[in-house]
């Protein structure tokens, strides 16, 4: 009788101890958060270059002259006095 006790035991012991092992804050749940966490670095990564970018073409800005020039050109369109314009269009087949 007190062997089958002591078994019963180490039974629920061990069941208890694989509750947690596997269960709401076990296993897959790391696993799932590492998973978010390289997710949201990568993330972090792509952010911090495009942030690096516009910083440099805010620098680039402040210190005026071509950088002014250029994005007057891209997105404005500017045509300096004397200049010709030429539109150059893909024909569609």
């Amino acid at each position: 009788m007190q062997r089958r006790l002591t078994i019963l035991l180490l039974a629920l012991m061990l069941a208890g101890l694989q509750y947690r092992l596997w269960g709401p804050d076990g296993v897959i749940q790391a696993q799932q958060m590492r998973g978010q966490l390289a997710d949201r670095l990568a993330e972090n990564a792509h952010l911090h270059s495009r942030n690096a970018a516009l910083e440099a073409e805010v620098a680039d800005l402040k210190a005026g002259g071509p950088a002014i020039e250029a994005n007057a050109r891209y997105m404005l369109g500017m045509i300096k006095p004397g200049e010709t314009f030429y539109l150059v269009a893909d024909q569609a087949n």
